[in-house]
């Protein structure tokens, strides 16, 4: 029997960087070897009993049904109250804030709604690679901007923009926290941003799914936040998984104006029909619910950034870069000499640590590599001495 024919458009998708590693590791153990996973950003904390006491008790109430596919409007009330208590926006729980599967489908639909085939996407280099397939998915063109290294931090020069936008140009698309770099983009960088967006007419896709592990005092801005301007032309992406360890749950969610939001949504009614609504009302209960324990976490991940780079920082020929936020570190190999995928391969096969090669990202994370500190204890220790060993046996002489 002939092999069927797939459509065309599936030439231009691939498996995430982090499935493929995900592979080859289970090959790894396969074989009887252990292996240590410093790659992942799945935080090791279980989600909060509260949050999970809420949705056993939305289940005994019997809240099983499909749910309303904007999303329950009393999880709408309460994005749209953490919108105006964290990040000074306000925005209608009606027609402006739409609940999704994750910030996966918010990032899909937001894409959806906004470009037509043949539009370029701008977005940084290196950047989540998993922004690519929707992008193809909805027959655009992705165009990376490569970034620069200022005083320890990735950054977006203004002049690369200038350069590299197009005629097709429609969309922006940025996240901050920036994964998998870490900077968190001041209020100045987003300004610049958002004027090069006003000038060249684009909309602003912000994915802000890292905003809570941010670091050393340094705010999270929302671009939306700038001015009315930038408000008019930016659809917020944002989940619970990172803030509330509830990566599992799949529920997230999206701000941005009126008819957008509406073009979403009915571009989610085809794709979903929402998160389950006990989960719905446990992420309701999640963001009505006091702070603390989220600034606990954030406190708790410094403290994992500042072990890896004190773990790091002693070697001649590698150097760490702190992030800002999130859940990497960004480990400088570029004086190794050898591409950062053949350094992936060799500390995962030889040393049984698995992290990301930052060329997965794109070309302006070649000689890089992605190291995540989401694990602590005994898993972040052991893997940072298989990390430390399998590096010295690359350092020259």
């Amino acid at each position: 029997m002939p092999q069927s024919r797939l459509a065309a458009r599936m030439d231009a998708i691939k498996s995430t960087a982090v499935n493929r590693v995900l592979q080859e590791i289970r090959q790894v153990e396969a074989t009887g070897k252990n292996v240590i996973s410093l790659m992942r950003g799945q935080p090791d904390t279980p989600t909060p009993r509260p949050i999970v006491q809420a949705a056993i008790e939305s289940l005994r109430m019997g809240r099983t049904g499909y749910p309303d596919n904007r999303g329950e409007l009393h999880l709408r009330q309460a994005v749209a109250e953490k919108l105006q208590r964290d990040n000074g926006l306000s925005y209608d729980p009606i027609t402006e804030i739409l609940v999704t599967d994750g910030a996966t489908l918010g990032i899909y639909a937001a894409l959806g709604s906004l470009i037509d085939s043949g539009a370029d996407v701008l977005l940084p280099d290196p950047i989540y690679d998993a922004y690519y397939a929707p992008i193809a998915l909805w027959r655009g063109r992705p165009i990376s901007v490569p970034s620069t290294i200022q005083s320890g931090r990735f950054t977006i020069p203004r002049t690369t923009l200038d350069k590299l936008h197009t005629p097709q140009s429609r969309v922006l698309l940025l996240n901050s926290p920036w994964n998998p770099v870490g900077t968190v983009f001041s209020r100045e960088e987003l300004q610049e941003l958002f004027e090069f967006a006003l000038e060249l007419d684009l909309l602003i896709i912000s994915d802000e799914i890292y905003e809570a592990l941010i670091y050393d005092g340094q705010p999270h801005i929302s671009l939306a936040s700038l001015s009315s301007a930038a408000r008019s032309r930016t659809v917020i992406v944002n989940s619970l998984s990172k803030t509330y360890a509830m990566t599992g749950w799949r529920i997230g969610y999206c701000a941005g104006p009126a008819h957008i939001i509406q073009a979403m949504f009915l571009i989610l009614q085809q794709s979903s029909r929402g998160p389950a609504t006990f989960v719905q009302d446990a992420a309701a209960f999640a963001l009505s619910t006091s702070s603390l324990r989220v600034n606990d976490m954030a406190v708790e991940y410094r403290h994992r950034r500042d072990r890896v780079v004190h773990a790091l920082r002693d070697f001649a020929d590698v150097a760490p870069l702190v992030p800002q936020g999130g859940l990497f570190v960004m480990l400088d190999v570029r004086r190794l000499g050898r591409p950062s995928d053949e350094i992936r391969r060799f500390l995962l096969h030889e040393a049984g640590v698995a992290v990301i090669h930052g060329a997965a990202y794109g070309p302006a994370g070649e000689g890089f590599l992605r190291i995540s500190f989401a694990a602590g204890g005994d898993i972040l220790e052991q893997g940072l001495d298989r990390l430390r060993n399998g590096l010295l046996r690359l350092l020259p002489g």
